[in-house]
């Protein structure tokens, strides 16, 4: 689920040159071009929120990763939070009982929970709770969250949930965004400056989801998937610039004139650029805790190792690709 978007991609790949065989829903057979060539992807097209074509594909399957996710809302039904983040996964979780799929890697984010600032936020920890709850005695978990030490995971259902930080790499919708606008823009004014994140790269967070699968003390848990490094928002966009040559002077907004430009422009017609909720969002640290869990086996990529090999390659059109989020 979610096999031709940005992690999907990535992870794809590393599952078939792990000799997993790999089944990709998707809406439309073109969206997935990039991983249909490879040997043993089956791509198949799905309406992925009927749960009769969840039943019809899951069937045979060893396993199900769930990578759906939207950062903003476009309408109600399958455009809202909601239905994205908490009603897919609960229909993913009955397909799974339903085709006798036993094994589900789920995608949630960092600082999910349903006491979270943004709906966003509050709608991954609804999702995630959802699916950790899946096989568990009815009741047992009555008024807690998945954050709350009580929490009873993974007794039916083998399921594992990542949250990652921002995810960094060559198609993504953040620094590339930042790249693209750094290029034309002489002067950048940036919402809440301050808001720290601790950037993944893409290969680190697919790597993570493969060595989970077949690795039983994985089961019920949830790992945080962060960068070696953490960043102010307005340290990142400055870096960058230096990486792509596109020094700016970054005016950083108050938090009241972030909040007047996030309104400004989710009431701009197309695709958001930014929204209140993202504004809300960001008012939480994206940082972990700890380290790179050390389950996983690997040293997590820093920006500064990577991304200056895509960036360069910004332009206005990835400044457009990435808010439209393509």
């Amino acid at each position: 689920m979610g096999g031709s978007g940005f992690v999907g991609i990535h992870l794809v790949n590393k599952l078939v040159v792990a000799g997993y065989s790999v089944r990709v829903p998707t809406r439309r057979r073109e969206h997935a071009k990039t991983v249909a060539v490879l040997p043993d992807v089956e791509v198949v097209e799905a309406n992925i929120f009927d749960p009769v074509d969840l039943d019809r594909h899951f069937a045979g399957m060893d396993a199900v990763i769930n990578l759906v996710g939207i950062l903003n809302e476009s309408g109600a039904g399958q455009g809202s939070f909601h239905e994205v983040h908490v009603e897919l996964p609960r229909k993913i979780v009955q397909a799974c009982a339903a085709s006798g799929v036993k094994r589900l890697l789920h995608m949630s984010a960092l600082n999910a929970s349903t006491a979270a600032p943004s709906a966003y936020l509050r709608s991954k920890g609804e999702g995630e709770a959802v699916v950790l709850e899946a096989g568990v005695p009815h009741g047992k978990n009555e008024n807690r969250s998945c954050d709350d030490p009580g929490f009873v995971r993974g007794n039916g259902l083998e399921v594992t949930t990542f949250r990652p930080s921002v995810i960094f790499g060559r198609e993504d919708s953040f620094l590339n965004k930042f790249a693209g606008l750094l290029k034309i823009a002489p002067v950048l004014p940036l919402a809440s400056p301050q808001a720290r994140f601790q950037p993944v790269f893409v290969e680190d967070v697919a790597q993570a989801f493969v060595a989970s699968l077949g690795n039983p003390a994985t089961f019920g848990q949830s790992y945080d998937l962060c960068g070696p490094k953490a960043y102010a928002l307005r340290e990142l966009v400055s870096l960058v610039g230096v990486m792509t040559g596109h020094r700016r002077r970054i005016i950083g907004l108050s938090p009241r004139l972030s909040y007047l430009q996030a309104w400004f422009l989710e009431c701009l017609p197309g695709r958001k650029i930014m929204t209140r909720d993202n504004y809300y969002t960001m008012q939480v640290d994206s940082v972990c805790s700890a380290g790179f869990p050390s389950i996983f086996g690997l040293k997590p990529s820093a920006i500064e190792a990577v991304a200056p090999a895509y960036l360069v390659e910004a332009s206005p059109y990835q400044a457009y690709r990435s808010a439209a989020g393509r």
